[in-house]
């Protein structure tokens, strides 16, 4: 018998990365879906599930219970284990910072927000986030496996640099990933082995792309287009087949930059008019008349006073002003890239909330394929989805080969 489940390991074994995938993104809740899935024998999918609850990565349920009304015996359930490792995550912004624990199935366990302003040097912050984050570790006493930051610039590959940070003090080429590996190694964030935890870092609009499509609104989207304003100005990403795309040197996408208005305000890119500063928080209280104040972020001043005062006839003209301005980009994007589905994030997901109708008619009036009606725009479902991706980025590595990952 030992030798047979270990022959079954065997052929199994290089299932065990797509097999936690599936359990991960909730695309096996059982292990009947799981055997489909793989194209596996029953006893195979048995064995890898068996495996990956040995490492304390899954549960599975043995004797679940029938629906009502079904006959023959219910498939054994997979869930993910809730008291399995986690990873560091963290996310940097223009209003201050945010450290996570999350786990798989892109569950938070735990989270710290941080307010300071960002200084120029961003060795400081990188440090004080991953700080937090490690006081989150020793709270919990949770095993770590991995470490993500989000920045708000483009990350240049292979070296990790913040090339364009137009909305931090930093200066452009800041080595942030190499930065980050230097924080988590000085706070002591060590794996299962006592080795100091990998760090991966990217765009905070790509992570946030990558939750949405594993965990939100854009499961299940071939080609996902994703949008976002977050505290100021405007990213986009491109997930395809389930991968981002990031270009040749990790800067595709940089959608902020395109022209929405050519007599607008001067752009920090030398341009004028873009989508970074027509259609961010500071553009939508400019237009409803109104002078942030330093008390919350600019992204929280926008959605409430969206909520709170929508039917005041200059805060709904400045809504619509930026969701027009809005909808042209997102045309030009459709007519370009073809996606499947848009989702949008930050403020433009409260945009497309308060008035759907508005934005999807402007993308269809301007795009050829938007006309169809055959590009659903939908609204990001997921909290701190930034945070969120940079989990996934540095889950990856148990995702592709969790044996190697645990050690």
């Amino acid at each position: 018998m030992t030798q047979t489940r270990t022959t079954r390991l065997e052929r199994g074994r290089s299932a065990l990365g797509p097999a936690l995938a599936l359990v991960h993104t909730g695309r096996a809740p059982t292990r009947a879906v799981l055997t489909a899935e793989l194209g596996v024998t029953r006893a195979t999918a048995g064995a890898v599930a068996a495996e990956l609850e040995a490492l304390g990565l899954i549960q599975v349920d043995a004797r679940p219970a029938a629906p009502a009304g079904s006959q023959g015996r219910p498939s054994h359930r997979l869930a993910i284990d809730p008291n399995g490792p986690v990873v560091l995550a963290a996310q940097i912004h223009a209003d201050g910072f945010r450290a996570a624990l999350v786990g798989l199935g892109g569950r938070m366990v735990a989270t710290a927000p941080g307010c300071m302003t960002v200084p120029a040097d961003p060795a400081h912050i990188i440090d004080a986030v991953v700080e937090a984050g490690a006081g989150l570790l020793r709270e919990t006493g949770r095993r770590c496996l991995g470490a993500g930051l989000a920045v708000p610039s483009a990350v240049a590959e292979p070296d990790g640099t913040a090339l364009n940070p137009l909305h931090l003090s930093w200066p452009a080429g800041a080595p942030v990933r190499a930065l980050f590996a230097e924080a988590l190694a000085k706070s002591g964030v060590h794996g299962p082995d006592g080795s100091p935890v990998g760090g991966v870092a990217g765009n905070d609009v790509n992570l946030a792309a990558l939750a949405e499509h594993r965990h939100g609104a854009g499961r299940g989207a071939q080609h996902l287009l994703c949008v976002a304003t977050g505290h100021r100005g405007v990213g986009g990403a491109l997930v395809l087949d389930g991968r981002l795309h990031t270009g040749s040197s990790g800067l595709a996408l940089e959608v902020g930059h395109l022209t929405v208005n050519p007599a607008g305000v001067p752009c920090h890119c030398g341009s004028r008019g873009c989508l970074d500063v027509e259609t961010d928080p500071l553009a939508f209280l400019t237009a409803a008349g109104r002078d942030p104040g330093p008390e919350v972020s600019l992204l929280q001043q926008s959605r409430d006073l969206l909520r709170s005062e929508y039917g005041d006839p200059t805060v709904r003209a400045a809504a619509d002003l930026i969701a027009g301005r809005l909808g042209l980009g997102l045309a030009g994007l459709v007519n370009i890239l073809n996606p499947d589905r848009v989702v949008l994030g930050g403020l433009h997901r409260e945009l497309l909330d308060a008035d759907p109708e508005r934005l999807r008619a402007v993308v269809a009036d301007r795009s050829l394929w938007g006309r169809s009606g055959s590009v659903p725009i939908l609204a990001a479902s997921l909290d701190h989805n930034s945070l969120i991706g940079a989990a996934e980025a540095a889950w990856q590595p148990v995702l592709d080969d969790p044996l190697a990952a645990l050690g």
